[in-house]
């Protein structure tokens, strides 16, 4: 589960209330875009079209001896390499929670920026190297490369790391490790592909930096953002989902067993939510949140660990940070809503806050 940070927190004209998050939950059509057209050009070029693929070679001398600015266009956005088709989509598809949570808009403009600025790093790193390695860098891997390694950078800072399960009692295995073993076999699939996930990360941070001011400079106009709505939502968009919660299909039995037990405690929280809210008005209108908590205040010191706590356990609600109030009001919920969540989860500002876009 995302959580939105101060520095990735989108401005009030762009950020997606949790009502909006509702209606665009299952819609990402940008995503899905980046998911099925390049992968299907890139396997068209390497299976049936060869003698075109010299048109999307990211040629690094033709652009700057010959002034071919296009190849900047086409060499940076289909992949030659069916390996790196193969993991920058599930990259991409990985990825597409920040679509849903911030909405199109604001993720192509991150896109936009980071493939613009990345371009910029790709050019200045390749004469760093020539100036002090000696390195002559005449072509780089072709695909949409630069910003998939920008994406790590909301990535690392604005997903919680969740620990899934230990190997030998030493390494944790996370619900972002999967994401990072993708990232490094892309990192490692090509010889020059480290400038490449360099300048992608520098321009992420650039990108997503206070200071620096990007994301007001390098964004997708409103307008156009519109005529995007029109055209790929139609194609590209998923029908409402049913109330029914579908089951994932994992690639090993192990994940599917841990997506029927993730299924499983999501039907027990929302039949616990539906229980509570029918009991509202006879608790003052407002939702009591400790009773959906009380497994999450004793989260660190019980390593979720099947036992129930008593009634002596559980602690009185502690004050809460005004500061906090206000980062989840700013996000779109009510003070009652923020305050009680709070309390109920003891100031984790992740914890209430992962609940709160769920619900």
């Amino acid at each position: 589960m995302m959580i939105l940070t101060q520095d990735f927190l989108p401005p009030r004209s762009l950020l997606v209330l949790p009502d909006q998050a509702a209606s665009q939950a299952d819609k990402a059509p940008l995503s899905k875009s980046l998911l099925l057209v390049p992968s299907a050009i890139s396997i068209l070029l390497t299976l049936l079209f060869q003698h075109y693929q010299k048109f999307f070679a990211y040629n690094l001398q033709a652009i700057k001896e010959d002034f071919q600015i296009w190849r900047l266009v086409c060499g940076r956005t289909i992949c030659l390499d069916l390996k790196d088709t193969f993991c920058s989509s599930l990259l991409i598809y990985n990825f597409r929670i920040f679509e849903r949570r911030y909405g199109s808009r604001k993720f192509s403009s991150f896109l936009l920026g980071a493939w613009m600025l990345s371009a910029l790093f790709d050019l200045l790193l390749v004469e760093i190297a020539q100036y002090i390695f000696g390195i002559t860098i005449n072509s780089l891997p072709s695909g949409f490369l630069g910003p998939v390694f920008a994406l790590f950078v909301p990535f690392y800072s604005s997903i919680p790391r969740v620990q899934v399960t230990q190997v030998l009692g030493h390494f944790s295995i996370t619900n972002k490790t999967l994401v990072y073993i993708l990232g490094l076999q892309l990192l490692t699939s090509g010889s020059y592909i480290w400038i490449l996930a360099l300048s992608g990360l520098v321009s992420g941070i650039c990108y997503n930096s206070s200071v620096l001011k990007v994301h007001q400079i390098l964004c997708v106009p409103t307008w156009l953002a519109k005529i995007f709505s029109w055209t790929l939502e139609p194609i590209f968009s998923s029908a409402e989902p049913t109330n029914e919660f579908r089951v994932g299909m994992g690639a090993t039995v192990d994940i599917q067993r841990q997506q029927r037990m993730e299924l499983l405690d999501r039907q027990i929280m929302m039949s616990q939510v539906a229980q509570v809210r029918r009991q509202r008005q006879q608790q003052g209108g407002m939702i009591n949140w400790n009773r959906l908590f009380l497994p999450l205040r004793h989260r660190h010191n019980a390593n979720y660990q099947d036992h129930h706590p008593s009634e002596q356990d559980i602690h009185p609600p502690t004050e809460v940070s005004e500061e906090q109030v206000a980062r989840l009001m700013e996000m779109g919920f009510s003070r009652g809503d923020a305050l009680e969540a709070l309390r109920a989860s003891n100031n984790d500002l992740n914890v209430a806050t992962n609940f709160l876009l769920q619900h």
